[in-house]
């Protein structure tokens, strides 16, 4: 019998450079999702620092990542909770050059507090690429967690079904993504045409990765104040499976702030599959479609 996993989808509003303020937030609605019965929380993408790298302090700030993400291994072990903090910006030094680097990082959190698993952001939206580093060509790595094979992918990588792709031939059943979209992502010309473009783009392309693959995706987006004009947060943080669509009663259909706790059963990933056979066509040898760089993936697990 396939299981059922309590997965909370917290839509956090990130508050720009306050980061204590962002992270005890943060850890009251993990502790809130953990007496639900919650094994996994997850958060934005930002949601410690919002996204201002111009901001003077931001440097110093993105030297502080470790003291975060060990922060969050106490508190998944505390609680015996599973959790992807969102994204976190991290500055290295590369020794040999100086150069500093940012990296875009969402890490995987057992319930005992132990990393399983971290993924650099690879498809950098535009604004972000004369700040941030891209993990380019390193492979989709499918994670083992206790809520079994999860692949890891932030934002922008929900605009390419390939790396979806990867992770599902690698064997990933829920594919989670920390995102912090906006409406105001859009251009002028989409704006004008329909105000409510990104929001389109995100209902749509989350629940069509969900079917065409064969897998759960949770998608967790930053959420915010609404009545302004100025208010451009998209929210719809949502868990998507093949048959239902969309789940996740309190943000699917909200850009405010807040928390869904859904029940994932995984029996619509495995019915889905004996359905749609999609894993099953790619794990064929004679597969008539190759990967992007001329050669067929021979990882696929089924």
């Amino acid at each position: 019998m396939a299981p059922t996993y309590k997965i909370a989808v917290i839509q956090l509003h990130p508050k720009p450079m306050r980061i204590e303020f962002n992270y005890a937030k943060a850890a009251q609605y993990i502790r809130d999702a953990a007496v639900k019965g919650a094994q996994l929380a997850v958060l934005p993408e930002y949601h410690l620092t919002n996204w201002v790298p111009d901001d003077p302090h931001a440097n110093e700030i993105y030297e502080l990542w470790d003291i975060y993400l060990n922060k969050y291994r106490a508190l998944a072990k505390e609680l015996s909770i599973c959790i992807v903090p969102g994204t976190i910006i991290e500055r290295h030094e590369i020794a040999e050059t100086k150069e500093q680097k940012l990296l875009n990082v969402a890490y995987f959190i057992d319930n005992k507090g132990e990393i399983l698993g971290r993924y650099q952001k690879k498809n950098l939206w535009h604004p972000e690429r004369p700040y941030l580093t891209s993990s380019t060509h390193e492979p989709h790595e499918v994670i083992e967690t206790p809520i079994g094979p999860v692949g890891l992918l932030i934002c922008w990588d929900l605009a390419f079904p390939e790396a979806f792709r990867e992770l599902v031939m690698a064997g990933a059943k829920i594919i989670i993504i920390p995102t912090f979209w906006t409406l105001s992502d859009c251009s002028q010309y989409g704006l004008m045409v329909n105000s409510r473009s990104e929001a389109l783009f995100l209902e749509s392309a989350v629940t069509l990765r969900a079917f065409e693959n064969t897998c759960a995706v949770v998608f967790v987006n930053a959420g915010g104040p609404v009545g302004s004009s100025r208010s451009t947060y998209a929210g719809l943080s949502r868990v998507a499976v093949p048959f239902l669509g969309a789940l996740g009663d309190e943000t699917k259909d909200s850009s405010e702030e807040g928390m869904s706790v859904v029940d994932l059963d995984m029996r619509h990933v495995e019915e889905a599959e004996a359905n749609y056979k999609v894993r099953a066509d790619l794990a064929r040898e004679d597969l008539h479609y190759v990967h992007p760089r001329g050669e067929k993936t021979r990882r696929m697990k089924l």
